[in-house]
């Protein structure tokens, strides 16, 4: 009996214990205010070294080893939350606050997309993995891995990076920063040595492929990129940090929040010095880059934050390319550059970039209800700086040739300029001044707008956003001497208002004129989800973009026609999408949108002159659609996506002289292009220390159809030009139709991060413009096939009471000789295209305390 009693009891006991050790805490884990899941979040039981991370829609279930106790929920970003347990605990949502300051409202205005709800192609990179693997890299390159994205050096130059988005150049890419438009207002391009240092101030960047979820009018075509700057950190605390690398590469900086203090004020400054020699010859750069914001919660229903950020750089640039030959035949290969030179000893640059274009906003946010918001954004950005160049420089004996490209004024064939030679000739013309000279093509610009965003929850179903979008901007542009190379001056004709000045350092040449463009828009959005699982929206928005132009050199300051009136072109969009989570691990969504882009400033004042004005210039029209289906599983995320997009009516003109002997302007119709293509990416987590992160995207982008026998008719309907562009099936060119990319993230030990990238890339084409296909032609160059591989590793430990990290990098691991972007030549064929070089093997070594 008493063995029976004891047999009984150890059984109970051993129930009693399995039960135990059985308990789960389970839950899901969401960032506050948005509801996005927080994959790889950590939850610990709390005093054991017990813990897992969340899925990839921020769910987990931990075993725990005590009946009661607390788990520790922590994310980088976000402040962590201890929560308490009993038995067997299911916590529900979980909200995680930001450790930033307003982060929240912020990603109201830059219409942050929700994976699994917003029904777009979306890629998100943390500012973690931004700080990890970006080093000397382009801020663009930072993407590079993503799905349609071709991104290069461009010549390789500080700041100089490009990107194309399926296919689409910057021009046709939005761009926002905290969902301010940054595309120029004149001509769409995105110039990222604008923002150099910008990855030091990102939270998250996000590209929204296609159409995107921005709701203001913008030029998104290809998609969007959407940059979400760091606000200011709840909790007090900041770094120091340094990174030296290849080529003289040196950089130095630091950041330092207040917290938020007990008056609501919170401040975070930031600031950063980089310098360096350039891995392509006469490409020396400096830069000092900076970021503040100051944020006050007024009271339950206002807060403001002022942010501020910019960057002040000078480089030297790689301008001009060059044949395959001129670059096997100089001494220094790949790092070839003819655009610098030595003057008395000095490195002395022929194409260079400056500029500084701090950038400022003031957002309020007021919480008008329980169920509705405003949120406002009035900014501005201040630009000055430009590049740089050479004016006269023909010479006897060269044939017409220029002195700053002839092999006989270098030192060595294709060695650097011998600017010494120029100096002693122009000191030699004495009284005739400079035959040569440097001079900088000046893009200054004042630009002002304002962004509001309503936001109201109709129902617990419907939700409506809607605003308005205010841009005014003004741009100055000349050329000015900057440097007479020995001459006291040298002759400038182009000023109809003081012709043949003698210039000096300083003066304005060649052309000075104003480019004024106003801009007005609106948007609604409806947010309906039928059930927690469905959810659609449909979005519209219409913009009037209106253009002036005044030109101080052309015409007297007499003449009207210095000044020209106000043109308006009106713009609209329309766009929608549905995304169902068909279960918990997979979804589907499709989106179709439809808009017209109005065109450019140029293509509106032709010729740069404002008595040859398109004022009927037509829009572009684009019509796009998507279909998406994702997969969400404990180990494995992965996403398809298929696309087509068509652009109609590229703008296209022709100038002719009408019988009067004025000029008139055609716009030619028809000039078409079809992009399409599947995109294929997936994170698989092998186990707590090995990530595989992968993509593959195949596009097929190609001009639709011929432009064949248009008559261009005067007023009196005589045919004065017959045009013909044969363009049918030619490839899209300027960007890799084939892109794949494989990574891996493993660790280590606990605080030691290896990882290891492969990018592939296929099917590029060079550059060239259709309007040039006058005659039946082959297809553009196709550039070689090219891959390369990436390598980091960081590890992080304390210094004393402080929290260290050191990173170093590895860019292009096997130094492959490979060519980024290419002009298509004569023919067609690699012996006349004119090419870039990508850079060889770089690395660099950063270290970061915090404190």
């Amino acid at each position: 009996m008493k063995k029976t009693t004891q047999f009984l009891l150890l059984t109970v006991a051993l129930l009693f214990s399995a039960t135990i050790f059985a308990q789960t805490v389970s839950g899901t884990i969401v960032e506050a205010g948005t509801n996005v899941p927080l994959p790889g979040a950590n939850v610990i039981e709390k005093n054991t070294s017990n813990g897992v991370t969340s899925d990839f829609d921020g769910n987990f279930t931990l075993n725990v080893t005590s009946s009661s106790g607390e788990v520790v929920i922590s994310f980088i970003g976000y402040n962590s939350k201890t929560i308490a347990f009993s038995g067997n605990t299911d916590l529900g949502a979980i909200e995680l606050e930001s450790s930033q300051f307003g982060l929240e409202e912020v990603q109201i205005i830059a219409s942050v997309a929700v994976d699994r709800k917003t029904p777009v192609a979306v890629s998100t990179i943390k500012a973690k993995d931004i700080e990890l693997k970006l080093g000397t890299q382009e801020f663009p390159e930072i993407l590079k891995s993503t799905p349609g994205v071709y991104a290069t050096k461009a010549g390789g130059g500080y700041g100089d990076g490009r990107i194309n988005l399926r296919g689409f150049n910057s021009e046709n890419v939005a761009v926002m920063i905290n969902g301010v438009p940054v595309n120029d207002m004149e001509n769409g391009r995105v110039f990222w040595s604008n923002w150099a240092g910008l990855g030091d101030v990102t939270s998250s960047m996000q590209v929204q492929r296609g159409l995107g979820a921005a709701r203001v009018a913008v030029p998104s075509i290809g998609g969007t990129i959407n940059i979400i700057s760091k606000t200011t950190d709840v909790e007090e605390g900041g770094n120091v940090y340094t990174t030296l690398a290849n080529d003289g590469y040196e950089k130095f900086g630091f950041t330092y929040s207040t917290g938020v203090m007990d008056n609501g004020f919170a401040a975070t400054v930031s600031a950063s010095k980089t310098e360096g020699d350039g891995y392509v010859d006469g490409t020396e750069f400096n830069g000092v880059s900076y970021f503040v914001n100051i944020s006050k919660e007024l009271n339950d229903y206002h807060k403001l934050s002022f942010t501020a950020f910019g960057a002040k750089q000078r480089h030297g640039q790689r301008q001009n390319r060059h044949t395959i030959a001129t670059y096997k035949n100089s001494e220094r290969g790949r790092k070839y550059n003819g655009d610098w030179g030595y003057k008395n000893g000095q490195v002395t640059h022929i194409e260079d970039n400056f500029y500084h274009k701090p950038q400022m906003s003031l957002n309020w946010y007021w919480n008008i209800s329980e169920n509705t918001t405003l949120s406002t954004a009035a900014y501005a950005s201040f630009g000055s700086g430009g590049g740089g160049g050479t004016l006269g420089s023909d010479a006897d004996g060269l044939d017409g040739r220029s002195k700053f490209t002839s092999t006989e004024y270098r030192i060595g064939e294709n060695g650097p300029l011998d600017f010494d030679r120029i100096v002693d000739e122009n000191i030699a013309n004495g009284a005739l001044g400079s035959s040569a000279a440097l001079r900088a093509s000046r893009n200054d610009h004042n630009w002002y707008g304002v962004l509001s965003t309503l936001k109201s929850d109709l129902s617990d179903n419907l939700v409506l956003l809607a605003g308005l979008d205010w841009r005014d901007y003004k741009g100055i542009h000349f050329r000015e001497v900057t440097d007479l190379l020995g001459g006291q001056f040298i002759i400038n004709d182009d000023n109809e208002n003081n012709p043949l000045f003698a210039a000096g350092v300083g003066d304005k040449t060649d052309y000075h004129n104003d480019g004024l463009v106003g801009w007005l828009g609106a948007f609604a959005q409806l947010e309906y989800d039928i059930n927690e699982n469905f959810n659609t929206f449909i979005a519209l928005n219409a913009s009037n973009t209106s253009y002036k132009r005044i030109d101080y050199f052309n015409y007297l300051d007499s003449d009207p026609l210095q000044e020209t009136d106000r043109y308006n072109f009106f713009g609209f969009g329309a766009k929608g999408g549905a995304n169902y989570r068909i279960n918990a691990n997979h979804n589907v969504f499709v989106n179709l949108g439809y808009f017209e882009k109005a065109a450019g400033f140029d293509s509106v004042f032709l010729n740069f002159s404002n008595d040859n004005i398109n004022a009927d210039a037509e829009n572009q029209k684009i019509t796009s659609y998507e279909l998406g289906y994702g997969f969400r599983g404990d180990k494995l995320s992965a996403n398809v996506n298929l696309y087509r997009t068509t652009w109609n009516d590229r703008t296209e003109t022709e100038t002719f002289q009408q019988p009067d002997g004025t000029q008139a302007t055609a716009n030619i119709l028809g000039v078409n292009a079809i992009h399409q293509g599947i995109e294929v990416d997936f994170i698989y987590r092998a186990s707590d220390k090995l990530r595989i992160t992968g993509m593959a995207s195949l596009g097929d982008w190609r001009w639709d159809s011929n432009v064949e026998n248009v008559s261009i008719l005067d007023e009196e309907q005589n045919v004065v030009d017959t045009v013909n562009l044969f363009i049918k099936d030619l490839h899209v060119a300027d960007a890799a139709q084939t892109t794949m990319a494989l990574g891996v993230n493993y660790s280590l030990t606990p605080k030691t991060n290896l990882i290891l990238d492969y990018n592939y890339y296929d099917n590029i084409y060079a550059d060239f413009d259709p309007s040039d296909r006058g005659e039946v032609g082959p297809d553009a160059w196709e550039m070689p096939a090219y891959g390369l591989f990436d390598a980091v590793i960081n590890h992080n430990f304390k210094f004393g009471p402080f929290d260290a990290s050191l990173t170093g990098r590895i860019n292009n691991v096997f130094d492959s000789e490979y060519i980024s972007d290419a002009l298509d030549g004569s023919g067609s064929t690699a012996n006349t295209a004119l090419v870039w070089y990508g850079l060889g093997r770089t690395f660099s070594v950063g270290a970061k305390l915090n404190f």
